[in-house]
């Protein structure tokens, strides 16, 4: 593993920054699109390029145009799945992978969470992983003026993308520090993410249990005196 992330490593420090960039423009926009591909890691990875491929003399304004690339990349992800919910609606709903992103009653849900709190859940979907495609597609389909959409979303991205980009630029150094040691301490975190699933699990469990018991309760009939 370690050997396969380092050729992965050696490959990327050895592209010129320009075709590293487009390639981070083109996930952003198929991300948008419900690319099962985390769009924050793609932003991080973004800016660390930048930290690695760049000299610092150069720096400033070289992330300032890694800032504005991943910018792009990303309202034009957003705007693009907002504009197929406004023309298409719920056509695209049984075509694959429109079937997969908004299976599981997501679409309906973000339907609900959209008429109860307005445009300013375009800009809580910017911070929620997962949701965030269906949140836009459904904003369209609700008929949301374009500008409203594009203001809070941007708005939004305003906070998160330079964030994301500027900080993996700026602590490169720690970034590769943090990056060492987590490989040597793979097993450690494994056991962690496996602790921590059993107990939420257990207490999930627990909660549906106690609410089955009182369901049942509620629905026998009173016993005589």
């Amino acid at each position: 593993m370690d050997a396969l992330f380092q050729h992965a490593l050696d490959f990327f420090t050895s592209v010129d920054i320009r075709a590293i960039w487009g390639v981070c423009f083109g996930v952003l926009l198929l991300c948008g699109l419900g690319l099962p591909v985390p769009e924050d890691i793609t932003l991080v990875f973004c800016g660390y390029m930048t930290y690695l491929r760049v000299p610092k003399a150069d720096g400033p304004l070289f992330i300032t145009a890694a800032v504005l690339i991943g910018l792009t990349g990303v309202l034009a992800g957003d705007t693009t799945m907002f504009l197929l919910g406004r023309k298409y609606g719920v056509h695209l709903m049984d075509i694959w992978p429109f079937r997969r992103i908004f299976g599981h009653g997501r679409e309906a849900k973000a339907r609900a969470f959209l008429q109860g709190h307005g445009p300013k859940v375009l800009f809580a979907a910017r911070f929620m992983p997962g949701v965030r495609s269906v949140v836009f597609f459904s904003s369209g389909t609700l008929g949301i003026h374009l500008p409203i959409f594009l203001f809070y979303d941007g708005l939004a991205a305003l906070v998160s993308v330079p964030a994301l980009v500027l900080s993996s630029w700026y602590w490169g150094d720690e970034i590769q520090s943090v990056i060492d040691k987590a490989r040597h301490a793979e097993h450690g975190i494994l056991a962690v993410i496996v602790t921590l699933t059993l107990l939420f699990g257990a207490r999930a469990w627990w909660k549906h249990k106690k609410r089955l018991r009182e369901e049942a309760a509620a629905a026998a009939p009173d016993q005589p005196a």
